[in-house]
């Protein structure tokens, strides 16, 4: 399995192939080759800053020689007017850089934004709000960087590091009891030491989760406010609970104070508008 630098160096190389192609003609033509600059990092709308670490990679895959200072940390506020980094190089290399550090940094500074309007909202409950697998193909792991960024938590990267029985799973293995008792089997004869959740759509689901065993945690899927709390009270701390389908903004509060340990929110990365900021002369 590639490592989490060897991804990104990936995405890195094939988003300049896909934009310099066999060459950026209009910078090639007007830009000397020795000629030299500086351009910083414009914000132009409060939010959260994320990128910053990635940005430093795509200057650096290009052209090593490039000069970056950084002003404003990942994580931190930004207000309108802010600048975040100062790069020195090659004209030409801030040129062909500007575009994909832009299209990094700003998706991921927009999830991180959003993440932490939901992380706002929990403060005072024991509730963490966590991504999902909705994500931009070949993003996911700078989708996941920026949720953290914006203090919230991951669940799962993929369909390798954690078992969750959904509601098809169970259904196609023939009921709650066979699906669990199918993932044991496979996991011991793997040799996987693997965390176990599963999805319940209903009390009676839940019911034969807390007869059966044998799970971690619980996932409570579209279970309203009242119903949620109710799950929480029967489940007794002896799982980990998580409420998932359909949570907003305004009813992510609700959830929290219903007494689960996690919400799942897709909306922190399919659903986010980029943070605005430019890369110009200075």
């Amino acid at each position: 399995m590639l490592s989490v630098n060897e991804l990104e160096d990936r995405l890195i190389d094939l988003a300049f192939a896909e934009d310099i192609g066999d060459g950026d003609h209009t910078t090639l033509c007007c830009i000397p080759e020795d000629a030299m600059g500086k351009s910083h990092l414009l914000i132009k709308e409060d939010g959260v800053l994320a990128g910053i670490e990635l940005a430093k990679r795509v200057f650096n895959r290009l052209d090593p020689t490039m000069q970056v200072e950084v002003l404003i940390g990942d994580g931190a506020a930004v207000k309108v007017g802010d600048i975040a980094m100062i790069v020195t190089g090659k004209v030409r290399s801030l040129l062909q850089t500007e575009r994909l550090m832009l299209n990094i940094m700003q998706r991921m500074s927009g999830i991180a934004t959003t993440t932490r309007r939901y992380v706002e909202r929990l403060k005072g409950t024991k509730t963490n709000v966590l991504d999902t697998r909705k994500t931009t193909p070949g993003l996911r792991m700078l989708e996941k960087l920026a949720v953290k960024i914006g203090g919230g938590m991951n669940h799962r990267i993929g369909l390798f590091d954690m078992i969750l029985l959904k509601d098809n799973h169970v259904d196609f293995a023939g009921g709650i009891e066979n699906a669990i008792d199918r993932c044991h089997a496979y996991l011991n004869e793997k040799g996987l030491q693997l965390k176990i959740e599963i999805e319940v759509r209903n009390f009676d689901e839940l019911q034969q989760v807390l007869d059966h065993g044998g799970v971690h945690r619980i996932m409570l899927d579209n279970f309203s406010v009242a119903d949620t709390k109710k799950a929480v009270e029967l489940i007794g701390g002896r799982y980990e609970t998580e409420s998932s389908g359909g949570i907003t903004i305004d009813t992510l509060r609700d959830y929290a104070e219903a007494g689960v340990d996690f919400i799942s929110v897709g909306a922190l990365t399919h659903s986010v508008k980029g943070l605005d900021m430019s890369f110009k002369a200075c």
